[in-house]
C-alpha cells in the first residue's frame, strides 16, 4: 500500500452532527475548538471504515499521536445547522496524513477545511516509527479488498 494508491483510489468516510448549544461561543456561533472535535469524530469514522480505530491500533502495538493539526476558518457555524464532517486519508507510508472539511449538510457550502498527521509510536516505549507499521498497510489493502 502506498500514498499513490490512496490518490487514485481515495479512502474517505463523513460524520455529520447538528450544531448542539453548548459548542456556541459568546457571539452565538460555533467556538472554534470544536472544529477539532468535529474533525475527531469524522477521523474516528475513518478509522473504523478501515478497521483501525483507536482500540485496534493500541492492540497492534501502537498508539497515533497527532503531531500536526491545521485547520481553516472559512463560514461561521451556527446553533442547529447541520453540519457534515468530511475526512479523507491521503498518506500512509511514514504517516497518517487526512484531509477534513466541514461543509453545511444541505447547501454543500464549505465552513472549514484543515489536516491532521499522526506518527505511530509503541505502545511500551512511545518509540517513534519511522515508517508506518505493516499493519497500517494491511488494514487499507484489507479495506480495498472489500469494497
Amino acid at each position: 500500500m502506498d500514498n499513490k494508491q490512496l490518490k487514485l483510489q481515495p479512502i474517505s468516510a463523513e460524520y455529520v452532527v447538528e450544531v448542539p448549544f453548548f459548542d456556541l461561543d459568546p457571539m452565538h456561533i460555533v467556538w472554534h475548538g470544536n472544529y477539532v472535535k468535529y474533525f475527531e469524530e469524522a477521523r474516528c469514522q475513518l478509522l473504523r471504515a478501515i478497521d483501525y480505530d483507536y482500540p485496534q491500533m493500541k492492540a497492534s502495538g501502537y498508539y497515533w499521536p497527532i503531531i500536526d493539526i491545521r485547520l481553516k476558518y472559512i463560514h461561521p457555524a451556527k446553533y442547529g445547522q447541520r453540519l457534515r464532517c468530511i475526512a479523507t486519508l491521503k498518506e500512509c507510508e511514514n504517516r497518517l496524513a487526512i484531509d477534513y472539511q466541514i461543509e453545511d449538510h444541505e447547501t454543500g457550502k464549505r465552513l472549514s477545511k484543515g489536516y491532521s498527521i499522526q506518527v505511530a509510536v509503541t505502545v511500551d516505549d512511545f518509540e517513534m516509527q519511522l515508517v508506518s507499521p505493516e499493519i497500517l498497510a494491511q488494514k487499507i489493502k484489507d479495506y480495498y479488498a472489500s469494497n
